[in-house]
């Protein structure tokens, strides 16, 4: 079970976009996350977005750094990003990815 969440107990559906990068030494990176359409925007759901809640087996990961993008003044997609300050928050974070590509059918590659 690997998932993503913007309010606590309602999954994303969407699969986002995900770039990263990483320190050439390796000490700290940066995930940035875009969802183009996600669930959570959606106005029937009556979601609050209150963070970006990575969740699995091993517990949960949590960005606060959330922003909406808008088109016409109407909501079309969501960026977050989540920041890696150690060897040991990037290993965890890319635990976390692999079960989240196993699932859900993402693929990898360098740029």
């Amino acid at each position: 079970m690997a998932e993503i969440q913007f309010a606590r107990g309602v999954k994303e559906e969407i699969v986002p976009d995900v770039r990263l990068t990483r320190a050439p030494d390796g000490t700290n990176g940066t995930a940035t996350f875009y969802f183009d359409n996600p669930k959570a925007l959606d106005p029937e759901l009556g979601v609050e977005i209150t963070g970006m809640y990575l969740i699995d087996e091993e517990g949960e990961l949590l960005s606060r750094d959330v922003n909406g993008k808008f088109i016409n003044g109407e909501p079309s997609g969501i960026e977050a990003v989540f920041v890696m300050k150690s060897v040991e928050e990037w290993d965890r974070f890319m635990r976390f990815m692999n079960r989240y590509a196993e699932e859900n059918g993402l693929g990898f590659s360098k740029s």
